[in-house]
């Protein structure tokens, strides 16, 4: 194929900005379809683990990452009744010398702007905002980017309309948990929250994590919990004291200082967590879907963005060396399922209940930090085709 052929790409978000800038990399151009007319932000924070920051690197953008984010000196389990540090997995310097790339935690906004600026100033990147790609009274996607272009890319996340043109895709369907979301001010954090390290409390059938803002001088908190569906929507937003009573409900037993901040959490919202089952990721050579609209999984292992920052690396690079698109599915997959289960596992332990999670503490607690980060090697080590 010719490469001054564009891609197409449909979607915005992290996965089809850093598509784009992939797709540039390896000098194909790339025409950016996004249904908003303004781009704003979905949530308040996220991890960046160094498999995707090894990436981020590949692409010239770790100087700007490190202007607004933090690298956490460790990764903490905590228990959430006692406040008793169960296992530290180090990070920071160690995170650069062990995996030869960062782990940093940062607004969600700030990595857009991040990729957005860098998108904008690429001469092979373009970006269409206002498309809808289902509407009929949209031009077709070779007018709006002046051809007919090489391969369609689905960025456009758990609802994705792409994923409809994909005969025995996966299907979005509800998990069973919730996401409770909120930010809150250094200043009036609970003392246990650390502002150099991300810290999950772990209790019976559910955990909470917290990490640092660095440009907000702020924690981000998610609290994760089972959960009634209340719809297909991403954020829905709950009179306060409903909030609370659901927050509060979901956490007895906890121990009163995070009982006390989950009773006066500013302006929370309530997340339900959708998962993409498996199927076909692909149409022929036209066709392919990356990020979560090709495999949407439950946060539990903090993977969400990174899998879909290293799907946007590879697909460039399966593409640009000519393979099939069937051959970068295969390769995707087995990635995927393996991150997969890894959440699974953190989701056992995490809520685990009763004798189980006495147990876990007790192993844990007898493993040293070195030991647990050695876990993450095939995780936060990897290094994707280039």
């Amino acid at each position: 194929m010719n490469r001054r052929e564009p891609v197409a790409i449909v979607g915005a978000g992290i996965a089809g900005l850093t598509a784009a800038l992939c797709f540039a990399r390896k000098g194909i151009p790339a025409e950016i379809l996004e249904q908003a007319s303004v781009l704003s932000e979905a949530g308040a924070g996220l991890q960046l683990s160094p498999n995707a920051t090894r990436i981020l690197a590949r692409l010239d953008l770790l100087p700007r990452l490190e202007q607004v984010w933090s690298e956490p000196e460790a990764i903490n389990l905590v228990s959430g009744t006692s406040l008793r540090t169960v296992a530290s997995v180090p990070s920071g310097s160690f995170a650069r010398h062990r995996w030869t790339s960062p782990y940093g935690v940062l607004r969600r906004a700030d990595l857009q702007k991040v990729l957005l600026d860098a998108v904008d100033a690429n001469p092979l990147c373009r970006l269409h905002l206002g498309c809808d790609v289902d509407d009929p009274a949209q031009n077709s996607i070779a007018e709006i980017v002046g051809t007919r272009p090489r391969l369609l890319v689905g960025a456009d996340g758990v609802w994705s309309k792409i994923r409809n043109r994909i005969e025995k895709a996966g299907n979005a369907a509800f998990s069973g948990n919730v996401a409770w979301r909120f930010t809150l001010g250094e200043a009036g954090a609970p003392a246990i929250f650390d502002a150099t390290k991300v810290a999950a409390f772990l209790g019976n059938g559910s955990h909470l994590v917290a990490y640092p803002l660095p440009q907000t001088r702020s924690f981000n908190v998610v609290a994760i919990t089972a959960g009634r569906n209340p719809g297909e929507a991403w954020d829905r937003t709950l009179p306060a004291e409903d909030v609370r009573k659901r927050l509060l409900d979901a956490f007895p037993g906890w121990h009163p200082q995070i009982v006390e901040m989950l009773r006066h959490a500013a302006e929370p919202t309530v997340w339900p967590l959708y998962e993409v089952s498996d199927g076909a990721w692909h149409r022929g050579e036209e066709i392919a879907l990356i990020g979560d609209a090709a495999h949407a999984m439950m946060p539990f292992a903090a993977q969400g963005a990174a899998m879909a920052i290293e799907d946007a690396f590879e697909l460039a690079s399966f593409v640009a060396r000519g393979q099939s698109l069937s051959a970068f599915v295969d390769h995707r997959k087995s990635r995927v399922a393996r991150v997969r289960s890894r959440g699974a596992f953190n989701r056992f332990a995490y809520h685990a209940r009763g004798p189980v999670r006495i147990g876990r503490d007790l192993v844990l607690s007898m493993r040293r930090p070195e030991s647990l980060a050695a876990d993450f090697d095939w995780l936060y080590g990897y290094e994707p085709r280039d």
